[in-house]
């Protein structure tokens, strides 16, 4: 039976770990996006984005999220849980001019990527509207 030296599958175990605890770290955390530089975002965020654009939420709460006719998304996500988020999306504030969005497909299915594209701007991690994807 031929040994293998424990020394470099020590280090290949160690160095494998330590590329990998980032990744890892931000599972653990549950967090929501992964932005470089301020505007390169993961691809789940950038769905995110391209929802907030089809669903053209733009079109109320202005086209950097910092209100028109409807409120700074900028400034209700800092207190606004995910659950009311979900909630108001797909219900609406029909008495204060929100519609529902509870039948649009599309944003039914990202509805956590659009949150998390509102959390980032809102958290400041992602510093400007329009985002690229990560390469």
């Amino acid at each position: 039976m031929k040994s293998i030296p424990l020394l470099p599958t020590v280090i290949v175990t160690f160095c494998a770990a330590a590329l990998l605890a980032p990744a890892a770290s931000a599972v653990a955390q549950g967090k929501l996006y992964t932005v470089v530089d301020g505007y390169k975002v993961d691809a789940k965020t950038m769905a995110g984005f391209r929802t907030w654009r089809q669903a053209a939420c733009d079109r109320c709460h202005g086209a950097n999220q910092e209100g028109l006719v409807g409120p700074s998304l900028i400034e209700s996500l800092k207190t606004l849980s995910k659950e009311e988020f979900v909630k108001v999306v797909r219900d609406g504030r029909l008495d204060k001019g929100m519609q529902s969005f509870g039948s649009n497909p599309v944003v039914m299915e990202n509805m956590d990527n659009l949150y998390a594209y509102l959390k980032g701007r809102s958290d400041g991690a992602i510093t400007r509207a329009r985002v690229e994807e990560l390469k």
